[in-house]
Formats: structure tokens, sequence, C-alpha cells
């Protein structure tokens, strides 16, 4: 029988769905799973008279293989990928290929990078993005690693991820060790923020509009023909028409806190170990939180009761500065995710491909959408861009969109419906064109209370100075400087 040209480990949902695509594509698969009645079931049904070969040992999974052996991990990130590297390390050679497609924490493929490369083998930590359905009819990869290993596992990634509309795989490599899994990361925390916002706007239709369900159904239709079109836009209009057999809203009878895996707070603590000011995903995540204080909320609503005031205002008006406020929101979620993209990779020494990393998200993951062209061009344009605010197209764009983002925030803030991300999206691009911030005075309270110096406007950057506030505390200073 034929060798296998990649083997998968782990045959739960994902797992099973990109051995289906890998074997649509030309490839013979091999499998193993842990409870091997799995493996049997799956051979026998789904996969049967395909070309995909059942294993009941790692020792039969690796002799099932051709040379270099590629082996494909999807196992619950934490420990089993630990535990799996170990036991798949005794059975493979130097020059084989250990890949791990979970949601793996970048500092723990950075780690095992460098283990599993010790011991002669080669690693890949790879993001896979789509859910079910894009790992059974495409994903986007985001591949990171040992870079020899690249020109193997390559033809089978392109072929199985997800295609843009000129042909182009949504997968390219990514960078050194821990790359690819920390650009699947900020991924996610913009999937996050992404989520919050429109979670944000469907609130305010709602609450302040007081629209239903059918009448933002058609809304979100009308926004998915417009810049805003993306998955996340699409998936929303369904649901919002979505029924069950008594003909009811199923939106309506779910219960208001939401879960999450982990990811968007890892974004959220990467990006306070490289000071970016994440603040839309950083929101996004409280977001969450705050929705899983069911009980403590709705007893609060009782204390703090407030009614929201019937709209009498222009609806269409007003759901179309809704549409702008969203708009600009998003740019600059994927502005502050590309700014910690940009911070870690001089941290870490990673060479990104940053209008590469907007191509492998423009199919195939949670947040596709065609704005993210727009960002591939701005980086095609200028890969040295500092900041998407500062791309002509992103400038022009936000300076139209102000006005009624600006409405938007007071509108919410004066009936009462929370906006923590849309808000936090807005302060934080005042912020940043903002020439003089207030940290003069938070300089100088900072030497008051701990003498920790401050810079001067009138002398060169670099020279500090201290200032003996009260007359009686001296001319010490604290060492080093630390703005």
């Amino acid at each position: 029988m034929k060798k296998g040209d990649i083997g998968l480990i782990g045959l739960a949902v994902m797992g099973e769905n990109l051995v289906m695509n890998m074997e649509s594509k030309g490839f013979t698969v091999a499998v193993y799973n842990r409870t091997t009645s799995k493996v049997d079931a799956f051979v026998s049904g789904r996969a049967a008279g395909k070309n995909i070969i059942g294993c009941h040992s790692l020792q039969e999974l690796a002799d099932s293989l051709e040379k270099p052996r590629k082996v494909f991990m999807m196992v619950k990130a934490g420990e089993a990928v630990d535990s799996m590297i170990e036991q798949l390390l005794p059975v493979m050679e130097p020059g084989d290929i250990i890949i791990d497609g979970g949601n793996s924490h970048f500092p723990d493929t950075i780690r095992r990078t460098e283990y599993v490369e010790s011991k002669g083998l080669l690693y890949v930590g790879t993001g896979v993005s789509g859910g079910e359905e894009g790992a059974l009819k495409g994903p986007s990869m985001m591949p990171g690693g040992s870079p020899a290993a690249w020109p193997y596992v390559k033809p089978i990634f392109q072929a199985i991820c997800a295609k843009v509309e000129d042909g182009s795989p949504c997968c390219d490599w990514v960078g050194e060790n821990g790359a690819g899994h920390f650009v699947k990361m900020v991924h996610n925390g913009i999937e996050y923020g992404d989520m919050q916002l429109i979670c944000e706007v469907y609130q305010l239709m709602r609450d302040g509009l007081g629209m239903t369900n059918e009448e933002m159904h058609q809304v979100f239709t009308d926004w998915n023909k417009t810049e805003l079109d993306s998955y996340l836009i699409e998936i929303t209009r369904d649901i919002l028409g979505y029924k069950d057999e008594n003909g009811e809203a199923v939106v309506d009878k779910i219960l208001d806190t939401a879960g999450q895996k982990g990811t968007g707070k890892w974004t959220g603590i990467a990006a306070l170990d490289e000071g970016v000011p994440l603040t839309l995903i950083g929101e996004a995540v409280f977001a969450r939180c705050l929705s899983a204080m069911k009980d403590e909320r709705v007893e609060a609503s009782k204390r703090y009761p407030h009614r929201i005031p019937a709209f009498t205002g222009d609806r269409d008006e007003m759901l179309e500065k809704l549409r702008r406020a969203l708009y600009a929101s998003k740019i600059i979620s994927y502005a502050q995710g590309y700014t910690l993209m940009r911070t870690a990779a001089k941290t870490y020494g990673w060479n990104l491909n940053y209008g590469g990393i907007a191509l492998m998200w423009r199919g195939g993951c949670i947040i596709r959408s065609v704005f993210l062209g727009k960002i591939k061009e701005a980086y095609d344009k200028n890969p040295e861009l500092q900041n998407l605010l500062l791309d002509d197209y992103f400038a022009e764009t936000i300076e139209s969109l102000v006005p009624a983002w600006r409405d938007v925030v007071a509108f919410a803030a004066q009936i009462g419906v929370p906006m923590p991300a849309i808000s936090s999206a807005l302060s934080y691009f005042d912020g940043y064109t903002t020439d003089r911030l207030p940290a003069n005075l938070l300089q100088a309270q900072r030497d008051y209370f701990g003498a920790h110096t401050y810079e001067r406007v009138d002398q060169p950057r670099g020279q500090v100075f201290h200032t003996n506030w009260t007359g009686h505390g001296g001319n010490t200073s604290a060492s080093t400087y630390n703005a």
C-alpha cells in the first residue's frame, strides 16, 4: 500500500475535517487517535474507500509515512502537546517534522521548537482558523517554527488552505519559532474585538432604537454589501433571521453570559508585556468577563434602574452613523493588532510580512473580510508603515467617519447603553492624534512622590531632571529613568 504523505493525530471534529480536506486534494493521510476505536469508526465510516490509513499506535503511524515524516498534531493545547511530542520523538528520526495545529500559546511554541530541534527534528507551530467548515473546505493557516520544514509542508498546507479571488493561498510562512502561533493569537484577539463591536451595535439597535430581530436582520444584510462585507457580519445576519420550530427567534432565548478559551486574554497580556495600547481588544475581553457576572448584574440593575427613552430621531440616519462608527472602530482594532505584531517582531527577532498576513486572513478564517485587502495594499505600498492610521487610504476614511462615530458614542452615553469597545476605540484615536497628552502632569506626580525624574521640553531627549517639590525632600532621585 502507498505510504502516507502526512500523519494526523487527534480525530475530533477539526482533525477529521482536516484529514478529509487533505485526502480530497490528493494526499494519502495516516491517522491515529489515543482512543483507537475512533480510528476504526472513522476509517470504516466517513473515510471508507478513501486514501486514509488507520493506525493503532504511534510506531505504526511512523512506519506508514514517507520520509521525512510529517506528523500533524490536533490535540488540546497545553500539556497534551508536550506529552505527544515526548511520545513521538522515539518513533521518529532526524529530519522528520512535528506539526502542532492547535491553539498553542506562542511562548510554548518557542520552547518546543528549540527542544525538538535539539533532538535533530524540525518543528512547525501553525495557527489554523476557520472552525469546522474551514478545516474541511479550506482554513486560513499561519505556520511558523523551523524554517527548514517549510518546503516540505508548503505543498500540503497551500493545497488545503482557503484561496482568495485570484487563487492566492491564505497560507504562507510567517516566521521563526512561535511567530505563527503569535499571529494566530492576534487574529483571535481581533476576532474578540470584531464580535464585541457587532454586539454593541446590536444592543444599541435593539435597546436604543427599539428594533426587531427582523429589522436588524435586514440591516446586517444591507451592511454586508458595503465595506463591512465580512464573515462575522454575514453570520450575524443569519443569526438574527433564524427561528426555531415554534417560529421564535433563537437569539432571544440565549443566556447573555459569554465564554472564552483564553486567546483574547493572551493577546491582552502580550500587549501589556510589549507596552502596546491594545485598548479595544482589552475591552472586548473584559466585556465577556462582565457578561459572566449575570447574577450580580441582575441585582445591580434593580439597585440602579434606568429606562431607555423611546427613540424619536431619524432612524435611518442613526443606522448610517452606527455603520460608520462600526467601520471606524474596526479600523482601530486592526491598527492596534498590527502595532502589537510589529512590536513583538522586534522583541522576538521575527521578520513578519504584514501584507502577507492580511492576505492569509482574507479567506478561510473567522475575521475574513473585504477590508483586509486594503490592509494588504497599505503594507505593500509601505512595508515599514508604523500604524494603519498613517496610511493615506485609512487616514482619509477615518476622517470621513469621525463625526458619525462621535455622535454614536455620545448618543449611547446619554441613554445608558454600554459601548466599551466602540468608545475606547474613539478614545485611542483621540489620544493617538493628540500631540500633547497630560502625561507631563503624570510624570510630575511620579517625581513628587517617588523621585522618578522627568524629561523637559526645552532640553534634549534623554536628559533627566528631578525637582525637590516640597523643599525638604533632598536631591536624591531614582538611578534609572523609565518613562
